[in-house]
């Protein structure tokens, strides 16, 4: 019983070929979508906080506290104003100290486009030690 080559039949064969089209297809989009996305990451307001400690810190100076309440008004030191007084102020502070630390609080239903707008004014003013006041969690809730 000799046999002869075995035939197959092109309706039967395998493919044993990785298809890499969609592959290269979703790497491509996401190579775009990553050099579209990147130069909008590097933009921020640069912000130097304090070390949180168990203790409060000790402040040589007395620091300006920057308050924004849950309408949107500002106020500095517990005077009431707008953003462009604000500017104009911390502008004039700037002059003379621009050492002083500065700290906002903000509640926390303020919108976040207001306190980023708020802090880089702060900063456009030349104040480099801005810090941000929080409250402590409450560990009843946990």
């Amino acid at each position: 019983m000799a046999m002869g080559p075995l035939k197959k039949s092109k309706r039967h064969s395998v493919v044993s070929e990785i298809n890499v089209t969609p592959f290269v297809d979703v790497m491509l989009v996401l190579l775009i979508i990553f050099m579209v996305t990147a130069p909008m990451m590097t933009q921020g307001v640069d912000v130097d906080l304090p070390e949180t400690t168990t203790r409060p810190l000790r402040q040589k100076d007395d620091p300006v506290i920057i308050t924004i309440n849950k309408k949107g008004e500002i106020f500095l030191d517990k005077i009431k104003g707008n953003q462009a007084l604000l500017k104009q102020q911390l502008q004039k502070m700037a002059r003379t100290d621009r050492e002083r630390p500065i700290y906002l609080k903000a509640d926390k239903s303020v919108p976040y486009g207001l306190v980023v707008s708020v802090m880089a004014d702060i900063k456009e003013a030349g104040f480099d030690k801005l810090g941000m006041l929080t409250r402590p969690p409450d560990k009843r809730l946990h």
